[in-house]
């Protein structure tokens, strides 16, 4: 047998191999043998997120006093999203860890009541948190948003809808972008809308593919939102859009990499059990070469993704190579999944395999965040083109 030395990882330490080690036991123990059921039933239990936070999925990044592991190492919050990418279910990703979009906003510009009401509940798994910004009427436009909140004494009025939202339907609190001001990015801010608030309804969505991961579109009418519940200051809430932005982005090609490694493993092994006219599927060269580009573009893509993590670990914010390493991630993977499918042959089309399940959830990946057209304009506009 020929024995491959690997290198040591660069950026990487024993906390980070800590780290991984311990949520891969989490997806082994707790996701995996229930994710199918998950699957099947549209959501995850509420149950899975106090399990989560144990496992410390759920803290990464966000300020220790709160509860959260109070360190902001990208490769952590990367090792996270590839980890839980092992189930095959972008889903579960997208629902168990929905407060990695909407807390942020408070944990960054919240003040401490806030963040006491609707950080540390979320963080230890008892609550759950998502984002509004999408409209049935535009999609990564922030600031032609419509939806509208009149202040009212120390009340907001709230009125308009929101759509395609992550965690929607099981929310208990939703940082929900309105327009309190004049037209343009400088009338925005961001309200936390409370469930059970009067005034304020939803209905779920079907989708092709994250399955397990509920999906809203929201609706507010005359719906009152105390003044305390605004993040930070009126009509400032643009920016603190943008910067959540650009890390669920980077989250997301990590993603995506984690799915891709996840096919590419499954057809690595497929490939050495199947029997084809007597002989193990993996000696044809057509299926070997189908493996080798599938680790190719893979490599290719961890490689970006490990020097972006640690740029923005330095300090750095590399919006036009995020949008890119997003667009790159991305499609790759709707090209792998793709290719592992052929290989499982009819196998890959059955429900319950990965390979059918990723693939059924590529075309979101390069929907999500922000489309690939918008990630190519965004990243021209930043390189000056």
């Amino acid at each position: 047998m020929i024995m491959i030395h690997v290198a040591p990882h660069p950026f990487l330490t024993n906390d980070h191999d800590i780290y991984r080690q311990q949520l891969r036991r989490f997806v082994q123990l707790d996701c995996e043998p229930n994710i199918e059921a998950w699957e099947q039933a549209g959501e995850l239990p509420r149950s899975l997120q106090r399990k989560a936070a144990e496992a410390g999925v759920l803290g990464i990044g966000f300020p220790e006093e709160y509860g959260g592991s109070g360190d902001s190492d990208p490769f952590f919050q990367s090792i996270m999203a590839e980890e839980l990418a092992r189930t095959g279910s972008g889903g579960l990703i997208a629902a168990l860890v929905s407060h990695r979009i909407g807390s942020p906003p408070i944990a960054v510009h919240g003040s401490a009541d806030q963040k006491e009401r609707f950080l540390r509940p979320v963080l230890d798994g008892s609550r759950i948190a998502a984002l509004a910004i999408t409209e049935p009427g535009g999609g990564s436009d922030v600031a032609s948003l419509r939806t509208t909140a009149r202040r009212d004494g120390d009340h907001y009025i709230v009125n308009g809808s929101k759509t395609f939202i992550t965690s929607g339907m099981r929310a208990d609190y939703i940082t929900v972008a309105v327009r309190t001001g004049g037209t343009g990015m400088g009338g925005i801010s961001l309200l936390v809308v409370e469930a059970g608030t009067p005034g304020f309804s939803r209905s779920p969505l079907q989708k092709m593919g994250w399955w397990c991961s509920d999906t809203a579109t929201l609706y507010f009418d005359q719906c009152r939102v105390p003044v305390s519940n605004r993040i930070g200051e009126e009509d400032r809430g643009f920016m603190a859009i943008m910067d959540n932005f650009n890390n669920e982005r980077l989250m997301l090609a990590a993603q995506a990499w984690g799915l891709g490694q996840v096919c590419y493993e499954e057809s690595l092994n497929y490939a050495r059990q199947r029997q084809t006219f007597g002989q193990p599927l993996i000696v044809r060269q057509v299926i070997r070469h189908k493996l080798v580009d599938m680790k190719m573009q893979l490599d290719a893509i961890k490689a970006q993704l490990d020097l972006l993590c640690w740029q923005v670990r330095e300090g750095h914010m590399p919006v036009a190579e995020i949008c890119l390493l997003k667009n790159l991630s991305t499609s790759a993977l709707e090209q792998i999944a793709g290719e592992a499918v052929q290989i499982f042959g009819g196998a890959g089309y059955l429900r319950g395999t990965k390979v059918e399940r990723i693939f059924l959830e590529t075309k979101v990946m390069s929907i999500g965040g922000g489309a690939s057209e918008i990630m190519k304009d965004l990243a021209s506009r930043q390189l000056a083109y």
